[in-house]
């Protein structure tokens, strides 16, 4: 494939869940660096441990599949084994810019991709129908582009947040200041990709890698009967009609804009 120097070409994933959300990066990731000729691949990977969390070994699993670096969400600490290993000074996971600054981790980082650009990754959560007490995600967002935008050549964002609404004003509140805004969290890919009037390449959910027989990555028993008699019940991961998704963005890193963005979703057989 002929290639244009300055056009940054990255996969970002969607919520990895559990154990077979892991087998579809591992089955599809080195494949797709090559078939697209991929220089980054970021994924989240809050839910990436049983469906809630991730830990130091799992987090090493994904990365040892082709993976760069994580963002993650709400469930990000409900591992307590994995607060010494947020904290690491190189660690490449994330929690959102927006918790609290004593929380473990950090939400924001920078990764260099495969063809030396420097991209700045930035983590924050929403505030609609999610926990409440995480600072206002706007203003925070600011916070972090001020914090990165020395250090970095392009970057992007990975809105983790339940109403669309939210994520729709996230992106028009970023187009032209980052070059990739993505949401993540309701593990359902929505079909609204595009680039926005200022640059930004846009997409309110990028759905999730793991089982689509299921609700949003869960034995769909547990829950309908969770739904239909109120009867609290243990929700384990599904395993059926495995699918990895999420999206194939272009940038111009020399004009600091997208040129393209597209939907990807490949299916474990």
């Amino acid at each position: 494939m002929n290639r244009n120097a300055n056009i940054l070409r990255l996969l970002f994933l969607g919520d990895i869940f559990g154990e077979p959300g892991r087998r579809a990066v591992k089955r599809f990731v080195p494949e797709l660096r090559e078939k697209l000729s991929l220089d980054l691949v970021l994924a989240n990977c809050e839910n990436a441990a049983n469906g809630r969390g991730i830990s130091k070994r799992l987090a090493d699993e994904v990365f040892s599949s082709g993976v760069d670096f994580m963002t993650s969400g709400n469930h990000i600490f409900a591992i307590h084994d994995s607060y010494p290993f947020l904290n690491e000074p190189n660690c490449r996971v994330l929690r959102p810019y927006n918790f609290s600054s004593t929380s473990p981790g950090r939400g924001v980082g920078i990764v260099t991709a495969a063809n030396g650009v420097r991209v700045g990754v930035i983590n924050l959560m929403g505030r609609v129908y999610m926990e409440p007490g995480v600072d206002l995600p706007f203003g925070r967002f600011d916070d972090a582009l001020l914090e990165l935008k020395s250090e970095c050549d392009v970057a992007v964002l990975d809105f983790h947040a339940e109403a669309s609404a939210e994520k729709r004003a996230m992106g028009w509140h970023v187009d032209g200041r980052i070059q990739l805004c993505v949401g993540t969290h309701t593990h359902v890919q929505t079909a609204d990709e595009e680039i926005l009037p200022k640059g930004t390449a846009y997409i309110t959910d990028l759905g999730m890698c793991g089982p689509y027989d299921s609700v949003i990555g869960m034995n769909k028993e547990t829950v309908l009967k969770r739904f239909r008699q109120q009867i609290p019940g243990r929700f384990d991961v599904a395993d059926g009609d495995v699918r990895l998704c999420g999206i194939v963005c272009e940038i111009d890193v020399l004009r600091k804009r997208a040129v393209s963005i597209e939907r990807i979703c490949e299916r474990l057989k």
